[in-house]
This record gives structure tokens, C-alpha cells and sequence, in this order.
């Protein structure tokens, strides 16, 4: 094998992935989706659980605090927002939800273009290494970068505070409207 061909298979490999999530992303976006109250939760409990990792070392500085609140704040807005203009319908006998389009397309717009920008405009060694005194991280580590970076931190807890939030909203309402409408002929519900 030639030189590299490992780091070049790893890069392949993490792209593809990356790829694969945004997809993802942007399919949960638009149009009417299943509702998967299982794997909505599993989702919340990662992002929550994630988000409280993140907290102790990200607090120890003021940006990094400020980073946290304005992204979670923001993200929660956005997440109100998309909840409101969401609509529950019933196909097939099934309740299903289709999620307000240009909400879902301002987070992934946020979370794609942030990381654009990371990874195409940023050269790698761009960070300085005396911002991981704080946070316990090692300038070497995925987490060293998003913690000497307010922004990235700003933008990763944008989708912490919009996912819980939108999440748990439909799960709430779908409950409710399960309750009220369970024999009803196939409707939109707002």
C-alpha cells in the first residue's frame, strides 16, 4: 500500500459518514414524517447527555458560557417556533407530523454551514493551544477544538436546545392527540 492510504481511507470514510448524516438531516426536514417516539427519545437522552458532558469544561470561560446560553436560548426559540407551525396528520391509520420547513432548514443551514466553515476556510492549526488550559481538553482531541471555539460550541448547543425541545414537544402532542382523535377519519390536526 502507498504512503497515506490509511489517512486517506479514514478521510473517505469519516466524509461519507458526514455526508450520510446530513442527509439525514435534511430528509427529517421536510414532508410528512413517521412519528418514532423510541428513537426521538434515544435522540433527546444522546443530545442531553452530550450537552451535559460539554458543560464543565466550556463554563470555565466567560465566551464559553456565553456561547452556551445564547445557543441553547436561540435554539429553544427556533424549536418553539417550528413547534408551533408544526402539523399532525393521520396516514394509514397512523398519526404522523410534518415539521415546519424553513425551521429545520435554518438549524441545518447553522449546524452544515458552521461546519463548512471549520473544515474548508479554517486551516487546522488555526486554534492557539493556551485555550485548553481551562478546559480540560487535549488541543489534540475532536472536543479540544469545539471547546476553544465559542461559536462551534454556540451552534452544537443551538441543536442541543431545538432538538430537545421540538422533540419533546411532538412526543407531547402526540399523546394528546392520540388520545382525542385515536377513531378519527384522517385529518390534519394543528
Amino acid at each position: 500500500m502507498p504512503p497515506g492510504f490509511e489517512h486517506l481511507w479514514g478521510s473517505m470514510a469519516t466524509a461519507a459518514l458526514v455526508l450520510f448524516i446530513i442527509y439525514r438531516r435534511f430528509r427529517r426536514s421536510f414532508g410528512r414524517q413517521a412519528l418514532r417516539p423510541r428513537s426521538m427519545i434515544v435522540r433527546m437522552a444522546i443530545l442531553s447527555v452530550v450537552g451535559v458532558l460539554l458543560l464543565p469544561a466550556a463554563l470555565h470561560s466567560s465566551s464559553g458560557a456565553l456561547a452556551i446560553s445564547g445557543g441553547l436560548a436561540l435554539g429553544v426559540g427556533l424549536g418553539m417556533w417550528g413547534a408551533q407551525h408544526t402539523r399532525f396528520e393521520w396516514h394509514e391509520g397512523k398519526l404522523h407530523y410534518v415539521p415546519h420547513t424553513y425551521a429545520g432548514m435554518v438549524v441545518s443551514a447553522l449546524f452544515l454551514g458552521r461546519l463548512l466553515y471549520r473544515y474548508l476556510v479554517l486551516p487546522h492549526g488555526a486554534y492557539s493551544p493556551g485555550a485548553f488550559e481551562s478546559s480540560g481538553a487535549s488541543p489534540g482531541s475532536a472536543l479540544g477544538s469545539l471547546y476553544q471555539n465559542p461559536l462551534t460550541l454556540g451552534v452544537f448547543f443551538v441543536l442541543i436546545g431545538y432538538y430537545v425541545y421540538y422533540y419533546s414537544y411532538v412526543l407531547w402532542k402526540f399523546k394528546h392527540v392520540k388520545r382525542e382523535g385515536a377513531d378519527a377519519a384522517p385529518t390534519v390536526v394543528s
